[in-house]
């Protein structure tokens, strides 16, 4: 590494790190001036708030405004560089524009596995975090909402290839629910049935516990039915699987998460689009850094009229854009039928072509 490397580097992460913390400082602000009266009633300690509420909030706002950091930061001091005539100076001295760009493609890399690396381990943490206290202090205070609640009704799902569960009302708090049932088919025929008035999650022999059972087992020629008053059972579903709130799937680290897409998926569950996106963003995301850093070098290397103003007006564009993109394929995935795999990589596709196309149309 050259010394015009360590100045570019350092000038970068610097940038990043200030613009990251300025914007994290203003956010939080914002934040505390819409939550004061929540925070009040919560009865809470200023410690408490801030351990338990804002060290899951800030990484969970940092991660999802990472990349616009990212991009803003290379925007500023890129166009800076270019309006000392620094950028001219570099490429004068016979230095090609692809060295040029070697600093900033290594801070991207360095950034990109640093997000990739909060969004696998780090942000599901916070995100728990957060949203525990979301729902404890903050959701109360709120207009009910189905989404919201922790009692859930009609709950449908595949036990395995030819089992099917039901449930009519589930309380996540408690975890005790009513109306269970199970049943089991072969050659599109059922052969069991199991029903219990109610249930409940035993926390010392880590099952379920079924209330007032009666069981029906189906033969070609007759049935027996057997009633219990209580028993336990080892299915392959926990309290945790029951939740299915909007807090679900960014609470899971990603080999939790990789496991419950496998179990959603073979309950052909209706949310497993939903979960798909989510594993693939936390791939996708981290990429963007890297795409936005060589789109934001290329656009603020070149000296232009307006300076630094100019260069920063088109990068609130292309961000905008950028966002635009994703939450357009978001919607299409969950909603309707378009592959989850593509809308998480389709902006990067696009913005990757921009990147190729505005590196070879860049001043040499």
């Amino acid at each position: 590494m050259k010394k015009i490397d360590r100045y570019i580097l350092s000038k970068y992460l610097t940038t990043f790190f200030f613009c990251l913390l300025l914007f994290t400082a203003i956010v939080v602000v914002i934040d505390i001036s819409e939550k004061t009266e929540d925070f009040v009633k919560s009865k809470l300690p200023t410690s408490r708030i801030i351990t338990d509420y804002y060290f899951g909030f800030v990484p969970r706002i940092d991660a999802m405004l990472f990349p616009l950091f990212v991009f803003i930061s290379v925007i500023f001091f890129t166009s800076k560089m270019a309006g000392r005539s620094e950028v001219i100076a570099i490429l004068s001295s016979g230095v090609t524009y692809r060295r040029f760009l070697m600093p900033f493609i290594a801070g991207g890399l360095l950034l990109s596995a640093l997000l990739w690396l909060g969004y696998q381990y780090t942000v599901p943490v916070a995100n728990r975090k957060w949203a525990d206290f979301e729902k404890k202090y903050i959701d109360v205070n709120s207009a009910p909402s189905d989404s919201r609640s922790t009692y859930k009704e009609k709950i449908y799902f595949r036990l395995d290839s030819n089992s099917m569960v039901g449930i009519r009302g589930y309380d996540t708090v408690t975890k005790m629910g009513s109306n269970f049932f199970v049943q089991k088919f072969r050659n599109n025929k059922l052969v069991y049935n199991l029903r219990a008035l109610s249930f409940n999650w035993d926390t010392a022999k880590r099952k379920w516990a079924l209330n007032n059972v009666m069981e029906r087992t189906i033969n070609p020629i007759n049935e027996t039915i057997k009633m219990t008053k209580k028993m336990y059972m080892n299915y392959n579903f926990k309290p945790f699987d029951l939740r299915k709130d909007d807090y679900l799937k960014d609470q899971l680290i990603t080999p939790e998460l990789d496991r419950f897409i496998e179990l959603e998926r073979m309950r052909n569950s209706e949310m497993l689009n939903t979960l798909l996106v989510e594993r693939y963003n936390r791939d996708a995301i981290p990429v963007s850094v890297l795409i936005l850093t060589i789109i934001g070098a290329v656009l603020a290397s070149r000296k232009v009229r307006g300076g630094s103003g100019m260069h920063l007006a088109l990068g609130v564009i292309l961000s905008v854009l950028y966002i635009l993109f994703s939450r357009m394929t978001l919607v299409f995935a969950t909603k309707g039928d378009f592959s989850p795999w593509l809308a998480a990589w389709i902006p990067n596709i696009i913005f990757g072509a921009l990147a190729y196309y505005l590196y070879r149309k860049a001043p040499k």
